[in-house]
């Protein structure tokens, strides 16, 4: 394809994505699943800022987009930053409500805490070099400037972590790039190398406040700019109303905060399915053989293999990888075992489908295989046909395209983010293995009498402890992530959970599992208020990996017994539905559980069977605070 044919390609691409979007709005919906993948991977600040603006309307609704509130304070005019940022959190699956500090609040906002006042879920900081840089400085005295940018970096860092640590919300900062009239005010070259340094450490100290505060989220905007063809800014619109960023700087920023909440609503995909010809390796197998594909070696082959170095990070960093070639499977199998440059061997994949079927067929049996949603799926291939079929059939599932230069496969794969999360969890590391002994279990369960002989040979241990510093962070990401077995909806992000595993009036338990095929890590997480003489449970969620064992039953059977030996009376729990719980309609009253509402569930301690499973066994109670 020709530079002009995809001019042209993009633009009636550009023209589909406005006019679907425009069509959905008319009717107060947001836009399907198809649309708004694709609205994440646009990078046209122009079409962005029209659809933002076209969706600010509280009348849009839309069953499987995840609500979240935003909050944006700055020092400037912000411009088009949410109409931006409202395309991209809608193209996540979130449902924006976005809220801007008056101008001029920036300061107080910051020594106060007070926040605006509609309880965000993040609250953005944006920043630019006024908020380091004094008034009035000198080029020259150097180490002067350094020492006045390192002081006011003290002080903002400082009002930071104070106004994060009373907050509910999370706080997102942004690294500053150092404008050009400042670098180029120094005619000495040393002089030019220092301030940049002071500059370099700046950002430094920025991006570590991610790791020195559990509230505070800190992005990369300087290093995304250097990925972009836009001037950070107009010089013309910064004099005339005090806008410091170009809208191509401003699409940048609000993609880079649309990771982090998509990371945090746990909206953030977990499969990754591959094809092999001309995705993982250029040309077709059948017809040159395993030893004619491209792959290794100079470009294009150093290109496949980097794509299959890209998608083995993302296997290291818990990302499950499916296979889904028309192929031979013979064929197929021989060239992944047999080639010297294959990084990708057939293990890698959590679940392989090499046949004739159509991809969204293999798709939909991978997503069950594994107990996953289709929407969890990242589809990379680089047929025109195949990658309409399925999005035709399942808008929901991310489908990228593989064709073109295979030089910026890579970049077509990580670029958007698909896979992001806030932290990286010892089980997010083993969740390929985890699924591999899905597959095994699977496997073993054929040829039992009943579902119960089949859950008894398991083996099934129940391991729970309350939640601390190391396993914090998988028990909010079940939080954030978990749907179908969730009992309240609510979603305690780390920092609250944290707080309440040290509080002796919570408990905040973490719930491991493992049976015959290995350890499933931690699959579930309850929250508990330690009342007298009631215990009241917050929320249970449990992984649907595990679901169908009785876990969860198991789960409570734990709680009760703990309960027993606080010298409590009574367990309370609540079920409130949502569009996606159902599962647990009945989990109360199959616990043991009598309605006292339609959401309020009570047992009384006095006489209560333990409700956990005979082929589940768990470690004696123990007092805990």
């Amino acid at each position: 394809m020709t530079a002009a044919e995809q001019a042209v390609a993009l633009a009636m691409d550009e023209l589909d994505v406005w006019n679907g979007v425009r069509e959905a709005v008319h009717t107060n919906q947001y836009p399907d699943a198809r649309l708004r993948t694709r609205l994440l991977r646009e990078r046209d600040p122009v079409l962005l800022r029209r659809v933002g603006r076209l969706l600010d309307r509280p009348e849009l609704v839309g069953d499987d987009l995840r609500p979240i509130r935003v909050s944006a304070l700055a020092p400037f005019t912000i411009g088009s930053f949410t109409d931006l940022l409202r395309a991209y959190l809608v193209g996540a699956g979130l449902a924006p409500t976005l809220q801007v500090a008056q101008y001029g609040s920036f300061d107080l906002a910051l020594a106060t805490g007070e926040f605006p006042a509609h309880q965000p879920d993040l609250v953005v900081l944006l920043l630019d070099e006024s908020v380091f840089l004094p008034t009035v400085w000198s080029p020259a005295d150097v180490d002067d400037l350094t020492e006045q940018v390192q002081r006011r970096l003290d002080d903002f860092c400082s009002a930071v972590t104070t106004s994060a640590a009373d907050a509910t919300a999370s706080v997102v900062l942004h690294t500053v790039p150092l404008p050009a009239e400042v670098r180029d005010s120094f005619i000495a070259a040393r002089d030019r190398a220092v301030v940049a340094g002071c500059w370099h450490r700046l950002n430094a100290t920025l991006l570590d406040l991610s790791r020195r505060h559990p509230r505070v989220l800190a992005v990369d905007l300087v290093g995304a700019l250097a990925d972009t063809p836009f001037a950070v800014r107009d010089d013309r619109l910064h004099r005339y109303g005090d806008l410091p960023y170009s809208d191509g700087a401003l699409s940048c920023l609000a993609r880079e905060v649309r990771r982090v909440a998509q990371a945090s609503a746990g909206s953030s995909r977990k499969v990754l399915a591959l094809d092999l010809d001309n995705t993982l390796w250029g040309g077709v197998v059948g017809e040159v053989g395993a030893e004619g594909v491209t792959l290794g070696g100079l470009y294009p082959g150093n290109a496949y293999r980097q794509v299959q170095r890209a998608a083995q990070r993302l296997r290291e960093q818990g990302v499950v990888l499916v296979l889904t070639s028309k192929n031979d499977t013979a064929v197929a199998t021989d060239a992944m075992m047999s080639h010297p440059e294959m990084l990708l061997r057939p293990d890698a994949f959590s679940y392989r489908a090499v046949n004739w079927s159509s991809k969204a067929e293999n798709l939909r049996a991978a997503a069950a295989h594994l107990g996953l949603s289709t929407a969890a799926t990242v589809f990379l291939d680089d047929s025109p046909f195949e990658r309409g079929q399925v999005s035709g059939s399942l808008p929901e599932v991310a489908v990228l395209p593989a064709d073109g230069d295979p030089a910026r496969l890579v970049r077509t794969l990580l670029e958007p983010g698909w896979f992001d999360t806030l932290d990286l969890t010892e089980t997010d590391r083993r969740r390929p293995e985890l699924y591999r002994g899905r597959a095994e279990r699977s496997t073993f369960s054929t040829g039992f009498g009943s579902s119960q002989d089949y859950l008894r040979a398991l083996g099934i241990h129940l391991a729970v402890e309350p939640a601390n510093r190391y396993t914090a962070a998988r028990v909010a990401q079940l939080a954030a992530r978990t749907n179908q077995f969730n009992l309240t909806g609510v979603r305690f992000d780390q920092p609250a959970t944290t707080a309440m595993a040290a509080d002796p009036g919570y408990l905040v338990a973490a719930c491991a599992v493992t049976d015959r095929f290995g350890d499933e890590g931690v699959v579930g997480a309850v929250w508990v208020c330690r009342g007298a003489p009631t215990w009241e449970v917050l929320n249970l969620v449990l992984s649907c990996r595990v679901l169908g064992r009785g876990v969860e039953l198991a789960i409570v059977g734990w709680l009760v017994r703990q309960a027993r030996l606080a010298g409590a009376a009574a367990v309370e729990g609540r079920y409130t539905p949502t569009a996606k719980n159902g599962a647990a309609r009945d989990f109360w009253t199959r616990a043991g559980f009598t309605a006292v509402t339609a959401e309020l569930y009570r047992l009384d301690l006095r006489g209560a069977d333990d409700p956990t499973p005979d082929w589940i066994s768990t470690e004696e109670p123990q007092q805990h605070g």
